[in-house]
């Protein structure tokens, strides 16, 4: 990760506009078509919330403004993704777990079942500092509409919450929210990754 100028990048009037706002996060809420991905994770044994974390990790890999996020004042350019998603612990508690994303998701689906053990065992949060992370939360229990995240003023980092999936006769549908830092990305990037997500739902295989 290195910082850059913002002056010499697409978010400079994103950057003076929004850096220094009381308020510089956004919320949009989609509906999402998850049939074929609750399909798949019961023919192929495989979590459904890991295969929602690598369709956003897909999606967001996607867009370039997923790689730049605004961090103590400066606006950092990454190498790399990260999914983050909140572990239940031994403890009956909740730890957080980084996950690097790679686009061959038996590689994810194998970081994702060995972090996600680790932090459940250890309590101790795994973090990936040198990547840009989106973070989930998955209130997989909970029949809920929508939920905003907190802005603490620390974590720019754009967020996804969910609750229970809910089933019909021929569709399954979830609704997601997606917040995000305004200096990071525009409306029109954030449309474009809910968009994105849901092919990559479509077109899991």
């Amino acid at each position: 990760m290195i910082e850059v100028n913002p002056k010499e990048t697409t978010r400079a009037y994103a950057f003076e506009m929004w850096m220094n706002a009381p308020m510089p996060m956004v919320t949009f809420f989609k509906t999402l078509d998850v049939t074929r991905l609750l399909k798949i994770s019961r023919r192929r044994g495989l979590k459904f919330n890991m295969l929602m974390c690598w369709c956003v990790g897909r999606a967001a890999s996607q867009i370039k403004e997923f790689r730049m996020l605004p961090v103590n004042g400066k606006l950092i350019e990454y190498d790399s993704l990260a999914v983050n998603t909140i572990v239940a612990n031994s403890h009956g508690e909740v730890s957080s777990c980084d996950v690097p994303f790679s686009d061959n998701m038996e590689i994810f689906n194998s970081d994702y079942l060995r972090l996600t053990r680790q932090v459940a065992e250890s309590c101790e949060n795994h973090d990936l500092p040198d990547s840009m992370v989106i973070g989930t939360s998955a209130l997989a229990r909970y029949d809920i509409d929508g939920a905003v995240g907190m802005y603490s003023g620390i974590f720019n980092n754009p967020f996804m919450i969910w609750g229970k999936y809910r089933k019909r006769l021929f569709k399954t549908t979830l609704t997601v929210s997606f917040q995000f830092h305004h200096t990071q990305m525009d409306g029109a990037h954030a449309a474009r990754f809910l968009d994105l997500l849901q092919r990559e739902i479509n077109a899991i295989h």
